[in-house]
């Protein structure tokens, strides 16, 4: 039996033979699988194909589909491989590649349809159901993902096992949709973006402002016990400091420069290059260590404007991070501390359960040693450091070959979001390198002057990808002390609003995010507005509460609760902050 894999890619190539019989003069480039299907980058010249025009193409693959059999590898010389693409430029692009490496040049016939390829196909077309495969899309690629060459058009393909994994999937999207953060974040009023201010650029109301401090408090409110410290850099640097860390060569494509009168500056793409220059600012002794500094601090990224996406992917970049300076001896607990703030974080998020959530230990790859920073000793004292961390906190981890950053090993929790997409957020970063290259020190107890270790880690990680993220999880229905608005007071009428005010200035004083509708809207109107955002309780107050001295609480979960007198309200709600 073939592999999932097998088939996405064995239907790619049915997905072009279909588009050369309705389209005969388009030019096929690539045709790989994916982790959900497969798609082809078809240059269709003067045609223009969108989505009204996959369901004739996917009628054509079906009906070749039974015509077909199995795959037959075709061995070709150079000349022959170019003769049989002379009118593609693209396949002569990718057979020019072959040549210049020496590797052998294969066809697979199916049909009568021929194509480029190094294989992994199905062994039989009958093991493909039609009704296991649809086409979704079509978007626009640049040929090789370059802006700078030609535009193609890229049809996209679901496959899977059978019927019922493709409707399930389907499903997925459809919920995905409804979560949309983008959809749920203009509707709730969280963000939004402005073409005068440029793409990739958000701009957060009042309520999504509430969002990202009400996160950011929660985080150094969990980090309190282990004395992190808060500091402050400024938003650009001179390039050197780059140069130095070791970033330069890695991102100076990604960075924004600013020509200033005298000196060129870019905007920072990260934080913790100026956090050692905070730590070198003066001599340290072991005494002092270990040194935890913190910040939320913004950084800037030129993206490519076709990657960005609603807050997933954006120019500036708010990273809730945090950087750790200490020596060997104290890496195990350093990274222990971290472990447990994180554990606690997503677990008031209800994330952190068993199958929920595995750990990423992310590391180098040996098979390219050029790709990173330091010594191979060095790399392998640090990965086994992380592993036998993992371990002892009882983390579901798998080594990740290939995944650690330049400068040192990562580990990344990857949790499950509601609908089962997974998501990777928090992350502990070992690092030997930089230390070393910017030469930072301390005096030891015996008077030798050490490299002290440093420790990168990031709870929510990026703060705007934590939103889309948490946007999306919760489809806007937000634990209490994370909701930009809490409590919604609703007074029934113009005789209760002075309660109400009352009531509404008692919360505020306590930091309870609290709304009053005073408006002239009736009252159904005002409750349906409370439960539009989604507020967690909405406490009503009319002429019997007014009686009785107490207030009426609904919660937007648990339904009525009746009536609970102000103090009782206010406990329950100094409770869940």
């Amino acid at each position: 039996m073939s592999t999932i894999q097998e088939k996405r890619h064995s239907l790619a190539h049915l997905l072009a033979q279909a588009i050369l019989n309705i389209y005969p003069d388009a030019k096929l480039t690539i045709g790989p699988s994916t982790d959900n299907g497969f798609y082809y980058d078809v240059d269709f010249g003067t045609n223009k194909v969108t989505d009204h025009d996959l369901g004739r193409i996917q009628k054509e693959m079906k009906k070749i589909l039974p015509t077909w059999e199995g795959f037959t590898a075709l061995s070709k010389t150079p000349n022959e491989a170019l003769e049989f693409f002379k009118d593609n430029q693209y396949k002569l692009e990718l057979i020019e590649e072959i040549i210049s490496r020496g590797e052998e040049i294969t066809f697979y016939k199916s049909g009568e349809f021929i194509d480029l390829c190094r294989g992994g196909h199905v062994a039989h077309m009958n093991e493909i159901n039609t009704e296991s495969f649809k086409l979704e899309r079509v978007a626009g690629a640049y040929w090789r993902g370059d802006e700078k060459n030609t535009m193609l058009t890229r049809i996209y393909g679901l496959a899977f096992e059978n019927k019922e994994e493709l409707e399930a999937y389907l499903l997925k999207i459809e919920q995905a949709k409804e979560r949309d953060h983008r959809k749920l974040g203009k509707e709730l009023d969280l963000f939004t973006f402005s073409e005068l201010v440029g793409p990739g650029l958000p701009l957060f109301t009042p309520k999504g402002t509430a969002m990202r401090k009400a996160i950011i408090a929660k985080i150094q409110e969990l980090q309190k016990a282990f004395d992190y410290q808060e500091v402050w850099i400024p938003h650009i640097t001179k390039p050197e400091l780059y140069m130095k860390s070791g970033h330069w060569d890695k991102f100076k494509d990604q960075l924004f420069h600013v020509k200033g009168m005298e000196t060129e500056f870019v905007m920072k793409p990260m934080n913790c290059p100026h956090h050692t220059q905070i730590f070198a600012s003066k001599a340290r002794s072991y005494k002092e260590l270990p040194v935890r500094y913190t910040e939320p601090g913004v950084v800037y990224r030129d993206e490519q404007s076709g990657e960005l996406l609603g807050l997933g992917r954006v120019r500036s970049i708010t990273q809730d991070d945090g950087h750790v300076f200490c020596t060997p001896e104290q890496v195990k607990t350093e990274i222990k501390n971290i472990v447990q703030i994180i554990k606690e974080f997503y677990e008031l998020l209800g994330l952190m359960y068993e199958g929920n959530y595995w750990v990423s230990l992310s590391f180098s790859d040996p098979a390219t040693p050029e790709k990173y920073l330091g010594e191979k000793d060095t790399w392998i004292k640090a990965e086994a450091a992380l592993e036998e961390i993992a371990k002892e906190e009882n983390l579901p981890y798998r080594i990740m070959l290939g995944e650690a950053a330049f400068y040192g090993p990562k580990i990344d929790f990857m949790f499950k979001d509601a609908i089962g997409r997974e998501r990777q957020l928090g992350t502990v970063q070992l690092d030997f390198n930089m230390p070393a290259r910017f030469e930072l020190e301390y005096t030891d107890k015996d008077g030798s002057k050490k490299t002290p270790v440093m420790i990168h880690r990031a709870i929510a990680g990026s703060l705007e990808r934590f939103l889309s993220i948490i946007i999306e999880h919760y489809a806007g229905n937000f634990p209490f002390w994370m909701s930009p608005v809490q409590v919604a007071i609703i007074p029934i009428g113009d005789t209760h609003l002075e309660v109400a005010q009352s009531l509404h200035s008692q919360l505020k004083e306590l930091d309870i995010r609290s709304s009053l509708l005073s408006s002239s809207d009736n009252f159904g109107k005002k409750v349906k507005k409370a439960k539009d955002e989604k507020i967690p309780y909405f406490i009503i107050i009319g002429d019997k509460d007014i009686e009785a001295a107490k207030v009426t609480l609904e919660s937007r979960d648990e339904g009525q609760l009746g009536q609970k007198s102000i103090e009782e309200v206010i406990e329950m709600f100094k409770g869940l902050k």
